[in-house]
């Protein structure tokens, strides 16, 4: 049994002592080694704050619910057998994955061919446009995200001259082409385009190219670490381009790295402490578990078990079929991230949250919302 494992077990067992009957499990893949580790424990917080409360409000269908986890090492060779592992075990009826797309990507074979509902975090339009009955999406697309940051680029802005800089996998790569797109539909086509590997830490090669562009605004499809880092960097050579990008770009970590280089940047965000009741509930009870700052690592994971509980209860059953059936019936659930209502692609979430960075802080500039398809 892996560690990871063991953990969410004992996580589990301290919300569910006492119940003389068996749990209601679902399964979790984590990233709690690899190069993405510290993704692991954030995922796991926000599930253990959802199973406690969960638990003790009755559980589902008067059973307690238990999370069980695997850990993908952080690769997509390591994902497929870690959600290979959840599909073969009879007791899962449910899963998580992580919210890295090209992770998603990669199980996804495994996961139509499993039969059991499995909720991603994963933008990537491309994940719930596959016809696979079973992917259902807890964040927004960067469909959404591209249309969002285009327009107001373009409208309240007023930037006229753009470039992308995106992480070269499946999210970055997707997002890229949507934004591509949505620029196109304003009449405007993005002076320079810049690929670079998601790891990278080092954007020497990419800002001479955007100084020589004369670009107006930079719009970002990187991990937290990579646009913190480019921020920083981008000012140290001398480019004072307005900067607006994907979640990221507004994390907590990209905000300790950048410091006052993100300064008046925008992002479009799911996750906003002070969004809705939810969030604000959300953000008081983690910071009083754990003394932080919650984040999107742990926010979306949350609300995907609420969400889980949700159609367990509403099904009145744990089987697969059934919870999938009621995960596709929920209209206007409030959840962290917003209002949930699935769409028959598995889509739950359509919008974003535009914030401007100020400091170590965000300001939320407006909500922007779109009808489900």
């Amino acid at each position: 049994m892996s560690v990871s494992r063991v953990l969410a077990l004992a996580w589990a067992m301290c919300c569910t002592a006492g119940w003389a009957q068996a749990p209601v499990r679902i399964g979790m893949v984590v990233e709690m080694t690899g190069s993405y580790a510290e993704y692991g424990p954030e995922a796991m917080r926000g599930a253990t704050l959802a199973l406690e409360e969960i638990n003790r409000a009755g559980g589902v269908l008067g059973l307690p619910l238990e999370i069980v986890t695997e850990d993908n090492e952080s690769t997509n060779p390591g994902s497929v057998v870690a959600v290979s592992h959840l599909l073969a075990n009879r007791d899962v009826k449910a899963i998580i994955t992580t919210l890295h797309s090209s992770q998603v990507h990669a199980m996804m074979p495994a996961i139509a061919q499993g039969g059991v509902p499995t909720l991603t975090g994963g933008t990537s339009h491309a994940l719930t446009q596959a016809n696979n009955p079973w992917i259902f999406r807890v964040r927004p697309h960067d469909g959404y995200s591209a249309r969002v940051i285009a327009d107001f680029g373009v409208n309240t802005l007023k930037k006229k001259k753009w470039a992308i800089v995106y992480a070269a996998e499946s999210f970055g790569i997707d997002a890229k082409d949507r934004l591509t797109v949505a620029l196109k539909s304003f009449g405007i086509t993005p002076v320079t385009v810049q690929g670079v590997n998601s790891q990278t830490q080092n954007f020497a090669p990419v800002c001479p190219v955007l100084k020589k562009a004369e670009v107006d605004v930079v719009a970002t499809y990187l991990t937290a670490i990579a646009a913190g880092n480019f921020a920083r960097q981008l000012r140290q050579c001398g480019l004072d381009s307005q900067l607006i990008g994907s979640t990221s770009l507004s994390s907590p970590r990209a905000r300790r790295i950048a410091l006052e280089a993100l300064d008046n940047s925008y992002s479009v965000r799911d996750y906003v402490a002070d969004a809705n009741a939810q969030a604000r509930h959300f953000a008081r009870t983690y910071a009083d578990k754990w003394a932080g700052e919650a984040d999107l690592r742990a926010s979306w994971v949350y609300d995907a078990v609420h969400l889980l509980a949700l159609a367990i209860n509403n099904a009145g059953s744990a089987a697969p079929a059934a919870i999938r059936e009621a995960l596709l019936a929920v209209r206007n659930h409030p959840g962290v991230l917003g209002t949930y209502a699935f769409d028959a692609n598995g889509d739950g979430m359509h919008g974003y949250t535009i914030v401007r960075n100020r400091g170590e802080d965000t300001v939320l500039i407006k909500r922007v919302s779109y009808s489900p398809k």
